[in-house]
């Protein structure tokens, strides 16, 4: 445990971090399994208003830093792939 006072600050602020960025992961991992779920049913209006927010999501993740820009841009490419091969 940490007796510094400016230590102890920082296991709090990585704490608060840590849980942010846990619920921003949990929330694009809700919407991609939804996105899935629509295109294996071939909702086609579904999952198109789906990969709409499926693409905010992870690029809001990427500017908040809970995922690489890179890992965001393939991950929407390949959603917008998925979405194309529907058609």
């Amino acid at each position: 445990m940490a007796n510094i006072k400016s230590a102890k600050k920082r296991i709090k602020v990585i704490d608060k971090k840590t849980l942010r960025n846990k619920m921003v992961k949990s929330k694009l991992k809700t919407t991609l399994k939804k996105f899935d779920a629509a295109v294996a049913a071939g909702d086609k209006s579904l999952a198109q208003d789906l990969l709409k927010v499926c693409t905010s999501e992870l690029s809001k993740a990427a500017s908040k830093g809970v995922l690489h820009k890179n890992t965001a841009s393939r991950k929407i490419s390949r959603l917008a792939a998925m979405y194309n091969k529907m058609a």
